[in-house]
């Protein structure tokens, strides 16, 4: 049996290649081809997408800083400030916002649907709602041209916020939280607009992050209620900020949040994985490892570290609201925060400087967390929808079968099977099974492994992996 190591292995890092390299790669493909069937070797796809690379190459440290900087500058952009002023305040940076989303769209020729959502939380719902307030998310939608209805996400936050929550006139410049992740999705627009996907493409500024999530919670209830297919959302909540208060300064790692299973998961489900596990293995673990190893294969000096957990220890953001509804959602962020740096009141203090300030950005940084979440959404948005309905046998046998049900989808090549030991926090082995819908692997005995499938397409991108739902009872 041939099988190959995943480009999630960290043994097998593989970093953008210079020209030559590419050639080695293509040398490395016929090499592989040869091993296969002439007929499975001739549906090999190849193993990366050059248009990625020159996503992640055209990501500008300028424009992310020039961004930020416009977005620190309106002062405060609390949920809670002014919404008339067109200098100052949340109400003139979610203008900003939008108006900058229909210039980029504008170049594209309209490639963009950018429209509001509003949603008017009252007083009485909450106790950090001092008044009745309009919560407005600003999105900008690149729609797919094969599943229009099937979306991924990255979202970055409007609002900001000093020491208290509802102090709507100090100002609270929020300039790695969060101007950065919110440049970070406008940059992402400009990336993917001369590109077509065949999955639709959401870049969006959520607002009410800091008083409970608000804007996360409204358009999330709105895919529920619409029936938007959610492939995963990208929170990016501080993706600028290298120098932790620890002490440590790093700029080539990032970390990536994810809850194990779905809160949704029914008492059924849960039991389900005493027997054939799957406790790490939700859509959210799954889109995770997607992340990080896009970073492995396609960003250059960015290693990812996987958090296994829902966030940082007590705290929260607008990927919750997303798994709270039951859809694959993660935090991307930066390895070292600096909490001097977050929701403080500008000052110095026993010799400190407190605030979130334009000076603790690094934006050549925030430039390369922009550019991993570009990949991730091109390479999603390119991609044929994963499996549905994976089953698996193998008890007692000296081998393992997979089965699921086939993807309908013109880009689709074949599939990859993916395993890995049940300790390895990310998948380890895969190999290239062909169109097919069920496949044995000889020789892994099904207890010591853990498995999942993808849809590759004819271009190289893969889907999320898809971890079994089931036994194959028949072959038991």
């Amino acid at each position: 049996m041939m099988e190959t190591p995943s480009r999630s292995a960290p043994s097998r890092r593989l970093f953008a290649p210079h020209p030559p390299a590419v050639r080695l790669l293509g040398v490395a493909a016929l090499a592989m081809a040869a091993l296969f069937p002439p007929a499975l070797a001739a549906q090999l796809p190849p193993q990366t997408d050059p248009r990625i690379y020159e996503i992640v190459a055209a990501s500008s440290s300028g424009r992310v800083e020039a961004d930020i900087r416009t977005l620190a500058g309106f002062g405060t952009r609390n949920t809670f400030s002014d919404t008339l002023s067109a200098t100052r305040g949340i109400g003139a940076a979610r203008r900003w916002i939008r108006d900058e989303f229909e210039r980029i769209s504008a170049a594209c020729g309209g490639c963009y649907e950018v429209v509001d959502q509003r949603n008017l939380v009252t007083a009485d719902f909450s106790p950090r709602i001092p008044g009745d307030t309009w919560i407005v998310n600003v999105l900008a939608i690149k729609r797919g041209a094969v599943h229009p209805n099937r979306y991924i996400v990255m979202s970055g936050d409007i609002d900001s916020r000093a020491s208290s929550g509802n102090d709507a006139e100090t100002d609270a410049p929020g300039a790695n939280d969060n101007a950065s992740g919110m440049a970070g999705a406008i940059e992402a627009a400009r990336l993917l607009a001369d590109y077509e996907f065949g999955n639709s493409v959401i870049l969006a500024g959520l607002s009410g992050e800091e008083q409970g999530l608000w804007g996360g919670r409204h358009m999330a209830q709105v895919a529920r209620e619409e029936g938007w297919e959610i492939i995963g959302v990208l929170n990016n909540d501080m993706i600028g900020n290298i120098e932790g208060v620890d002490g440590v300064i790093e700029n080539n790692t990032f970390r990536v949040f994810s809850e194990p299973t779905p809160v949704t998961d029914t008492e059924q489900e849960r039991r389900r994985y005493r027997v054939f596990g799957g406790e790490v293995d939700g859509p959210s673990r799954q889109l995770a490892r997607y992340v990080a190893a896009t970073a492995d294969a396609y960003i250059p000096n960015l290693d990812p570290i996987m958090i296994y957990r829902l966030d940082r220890f007590g705290r929260g953001g607008h990927h919750r609201p997303f798994n709270d509804a039951g859809f694959a959602a993660v935090r991307i962020m930066e390895t070292h925060e600096n909490y001097t740096r977050q929701h403080q009141d500008i000052r110095v203090e026993n010799g400190i400087a407190y605030g979130d300030v334009i000076e603790g950005v690094d934006f050549d940084y925030a430039a390369k967390m922009t550019a991993l979440n570009a990949a991730v959404l091109a390479r999603l948005a390119w991609a044929p929808p994963a499996p549905a309905n994976v089953m698996i046998g193998g008890a007692v046998r000296p081998s393992t079968t997979l089965a699921w049900d086939p993807v309908d989808d013109p880009r689709l090549a074949g599939y990859k099977v993916y395993w890995r030991a049940t300790t390895a926090p990310q998948w380890e082995r895969s190999r290239w099974v062909g169109d097919v819908t069920e496949f044995t692997l000889e020789g892994l005995v099904i207890d010591n492994y853990l498995f999942g499938v993808a849809a590759v397409g004819r271009d190289g991108n893969e889907s999320v992996v898809a971890f079994p739902q089931g036994q194959i009872r028949r072959r038991q």
